[in-house]
């Protein structure tokens, strides 16, 4: 239910940011302003962007089978990662075409540049509230909201730029604007990349302290090691973690193991900041742990 609650959301805001590329694509064949091309093109990666996220929502909720453990879960990730890279492209577009305007400033319309801009923001401003009860969903919903706002505040920065050649005749201010927008992509863009890297790259969970959680577990009474501890998230909600634990060969004879196991998953979801439900606890005697043919930390 809540994934259908969220594909809703980012079809609204899919319509309300087509209808903003229409609108400033039409803009800068009018005005001449290099400012609203760009955001057109940061605009339509925004639509392509939420397309995805569209599709990857729909997919996260098919349910796993056979060779797909874990289903779809992970297609957000993906798909938070192609935005990324559709982000720097219009970055790098704004730049190359920034260079060249700034070297010969073109004429603009700036007052009809003004009402194009009031336009894409009011859309802007209609998408992001479309999205914004669900940007903490997961990591595909918090890129399509960001991307409606980052394109908002990109608006804004054209509208000021209209304003300032209405006012001042001061033609640069386009290309300023055009480069405003794209200093504003590359970070969004690097922070996506990071975050969608990590998960694919299988790292720990950001605040998961695996020292920690080896040194909770050892403390605990009748378990002699841990090895082969590892941990790293399918996508958002979902940390997984898994370990091998040695227990003493006592713990097999007197039925004592099961109780274990419940109580290291219990220290695994409660004593840490990023709590792991989703758990894999091998437990083998001493014996066992010496025959293994390598060992991991």
């Amino acid at each position: 239910m809540a994934h259908a609650h969220h594909e809703g959301r980012l079809g609204v805001a899919v319509a309300l940011v087509s209808g903003i590329v229409v609108a400033q694509v039409v803009g800068s064949l009018v005005t001449g302003s290099l400012a609203i091309l760009v955001d057109a093109v940061h605009s339509l990666t925004d639509v392509v962007g939420l397309a995805v996220a569209l599709a990857a929502a729909h997919l996260a909720s098919r349910p796993a089978r056979g060779a797909r453990t874990w289903g779809f879960r992970r297609v957000e990730v993906l798909a938070a990662l192609a935005q990324a890279v559709l982000l720097i492209g219009a970055a790098v577009f704004a730049i190359v075409e920034g260079v060249e305007r700034w070297r010969q400033p073109a004429d603009v319309r700036a007052g009809e540049l003004l009402v194009f801009a009031a336009i894409g923001l009011a859309l802007n401003l209609a998408a992001a509230l479309a999205l914004s009860s669900g940007r903490g969903a997961n990591l595909n919903m918090r890129a399509a909201f960001l991307e409606v706002l980052m394109d908002a505040l990109g608006t804004v920065a054209v509208a000021i730029s209209a304003i300032l050649m209405m006012t001042t005749g001061f033609a640069r201010a386009d290309v300023i604007a055009a480069f405003a927008i794209a200093a504003m992509i590359l970070p969004r863009a690097g922070l996506l990349v990071r975050d969608a890297v990590r998960i694919l790259m299988e790292f720990a969970p950001r605040g998961l302290d695996l020292d920690a959680v080896r040194a909770h577990l050892l403390a605990m009474e009748h378990i002699e090691d841990v090895h082969d501890l590892h941990a790293s998230t399918v996508s958002t909600g979902l940390d997984t973690l898994s370990a091998h634990v040695v227990l003493d060969d006592a713990c097999f004879r007197d039925g004592h193991a099961p109780e274990l196991l419940d109580a290291m998953s219990a220290c695994v979801a409660e004593h840490f900041d990023v709590p792991v439900t989703h758990t894999t606890f091998q437990l083998e005697t001493a014996g066992h742990h010496g025959s293994e043919p390598e060992l991991h930390p």
